[in-house]
């Protein structure tokens, strides 16, 4: 229960944590849908759904992004449009990736292994500029890549399953299109629900072009047709929570704590994807699954302290 707390009774010190806190409750929030997403994915889609499945979810989203923005989309400049709608191929990419990926491997594995993006950016941005990463971060991609082998193995010393290597996928896509906006001067400027409409958009076209290609799977509308009141949940889960609550949440969170803040409560989203697929999605990793789990888990938390600190 939330209590008003009268003037005398040292509001000024306790009124900066307390809006931090607010500040971070929603994000936090955040990272739990998009670790629960994973789940939610699996739960609803197939291998003959996933493009289906994909139109549905974003075709939902798009139209309330693009009312909502209207008059700053409308400003966006030519080459603005053009940039964006190059990410969003890339962007397209990435949750083709990630939902066939997820049909394929467990959920706990899906969100763990994608968490390897944070290792993967920086080293990347080190290649660019053609400067060598710090030992400390070096060392930290070195347990979260020991993490990941460790954690597809619970059946014993194997080949990683396909879902496992398109999920692998999907982490070094994410890396691309983090590398594109920073390289990309048009988007730079760009107002970023603009910038993030254009990009779903790109996406959707992407999805609903091979929606109508022969030998793709079901059409949105077969595959909405066989969803029942618990495919229909997992479909709004992951249009409302995960899609539009998590952007706005986003916009709003950036405005009232620190980007590095941000950063740190979304980087828990793979701990949650474990939560939700080992509690309620009822996985079992086994020892060395675990093992694995929680060196991947060391190893990004260890790398995104050693990026920030070079």
């Amino acid at each position: 229960m939330v209590t008003a707390l009268s003037p005398a009774f040292e509001a000024p010190r306790n009124a900066p944590r307390r809006a931090a806190w607010l500040a971070d409750l929603p994000v936090l929030a955040v990272a739990v849908f998009w670790g629960g997403s994973y789940l939610a994915a699996k739960g609803i889609t197939t291998t003959q759904t996933v493009i289906g499945v994909l139109v549905l979810r974003f075709g939902l989203v798009l139209p309330v992004l693009a009312v909502t923005g209207w008059r700053r989309l409308r400003a966006l400049t030519p080459a603005q449009l053009r940039g964006a709608g190059l990410l969003g191929l890339v962007l397209g990419g990435i949750f083709l990736l990630e939902t066939y990926g997820v049909v394929h491997t467990s959920a706990t594995n899906a969100g763990l292994i994608i968490s390897l993006t944070m290792i993967f950016t920086p080293l990347a941005e080190a290649a660019v500029r053609r400067t060598r990463p710090a030992a400390g971060f070096l060392g930290a991609a070195a347990v979260s890549v020991a993490g990941v082998v460790l954690l597809t193995q619970g059946a014993g010393f194997t080949a990683p399953s396909s879902g496992d290597l398109l999920i692998l996928g999907a982490a070094l896509a994410r890396t691309a299109h983090v590398m594109f906006m920073a390289r990309i001067k048009a988007v730079q400027d760009a107002d970023s629900l603009s910038l993030t409409t254009v990009q779903l958009g790109s996406a959707v076209l992407v999805f609903a072009v091979l929606a109508v290609l022969p030998g793709t799977g079901d059409s949105p509308w077969a595959a909405a047709a066989d969803f029942g009141p618990a495919e229909w949940a997992g479909l709004a889960f992951l249009s409302v929570f995960c899609t539009l609550f998590a952007f706005f949440v986003q916009m709003w969170a950036v405005r009232r704590t620190s980007p590095s803040r941000v950063s740190l409560l979304l980087g828990t989203e793979p701990l949650w994807a474990a939560a939700a697929g080992i509690a309620i999605g009822g996985e079992h990793l086994g020892a060395a699954g675990f093992a694995g789990a929680a060196l991947v888990l060391a190893g990004t938390a260890w790398g995104r302290r050693a990026a920030n600190s070079a």
